[in-house]
């Protein structure tokens, strides 16, 4: 075996890293296509909220007793359904009304928090992720989770892609906007929860993020953006988790840095590219 294909293939042959590679690939999945999303509707403060309301959920539900992936889940769909509630019942603006549930909801965690005398790593692993230590329980809950989001966008996809570049022209066809407005910020909480045990709260808007808005430098369709944002997503969850392996460092910020180091690859590529297309009609232009 050639150094550089032991490079690559050694590390997953510990059953851990095979675990973190099999996690990390639903995480960029889901990530990619419901970014798409969060990229277009400018939903990324909502998923930044969403991410911390699930610490309510968390601490709730570990201090129950409870199964604390649950109670993430719980806390961010209610949040996301108390985000619209909000918005309209209070005539809020939009980020005025995720401010308020990210700060009630994040505030209920930390004062659950407050209550426990003693260090909780389990609880902790879900603040800053811990993706080395994820089970096969994870791994089935994200793949269930992950699987009913790429079946919800599969089958309501027009009526997803109408409400997101115009719901009031969908409203004027009938279509129920408001429901599936409710239902987009619902893709982000389920999008959140799966990506939660492997990249943290503090991390894991970015997986939802960096790789849509990579993809949408270099092209322009929903569908494209995308099928490249999980090409991104993968290739900086695999290049992270390598480099975290063999340079023993931290997996999820590895991973995170790596997608911004693609971002602004891209970045360049479509700055040279624009310069390379403007610059033969400049003198007709001038």
């Amino acid at each position: 075996m050639s150094p550089l294909v032991d490079w690559v293939l050694g590390p997953y042959e510990f059953e851990f890293m095979r675990r973190a590679l099999l996690v990390l690939i639903v995480v960029s999945i889901v990530g990619g296509v419901v970014g798409a999303f969060v990229v277009h509707k400018g939903l990324a403060f909502a998923g930044d909220a969403l991410a911390h309301s699930t610490l309510a959920g968390v601490s709730v539900a570990f201090v129950a007793g409870m199964n604390v992936s649950a109670g993430a889940l719980a806390a961010a769909v209610l949040t996301a359904l108390g985000i619209g509630w909000t918005r309209e019942r209070a005539r809020v603006s939009y980020d005025t009304a995720i401010g308020i549930l990210f700060v009630a909801m994040f505030s209920i965690g930390i004062l659950v928090l407050s209550t426990r005398t003693s260090y909780t790593p389990d609880l902790f692993s879900f603040v800053f992720g811990d993706i080395l230590g994820v089970s096969n329980s994870d791994i089935v809950g994200a793949l269930i989770l992950g699987v009913g989001v790429l079946l919800f966008v599969v089958a309501f996809y027009r009526e997803l892609l109408f409400v997101a570049y115009d719901p009031q022209m969908a409203r004027t066809v009938g279509l129920p906007a408001r429901a599936f407005e409710y239902a987009l910020v619902a893709l982000v909480a389920v999008a959140v929860v799966v990506a939660l045990k492997a990249i943290g709260i503090v991390l894991v808007n970015a997986m939802l993020i960096i790789p849509a808005a990579t993809a949408s430098l270099l092209v322009t369709r929903l569908q494209q953006i995308m099928l490249l944002g999980v090409a991104i997503a993968l290739t900086s969850s695999i290049v992270g988790l390598q480099l975290s392996f063999h340079a023993s460092v931290a997996t999820s910020p590895a991973i995170v840095l790596t997608g911004c180091v693609l971002f602004v690859a891209a970045l360049g590529w479509q700055r040279w590219r624009g310069r390379t297309v403007v610059a033969p009609d400049a003198p007709a232009a001038a």
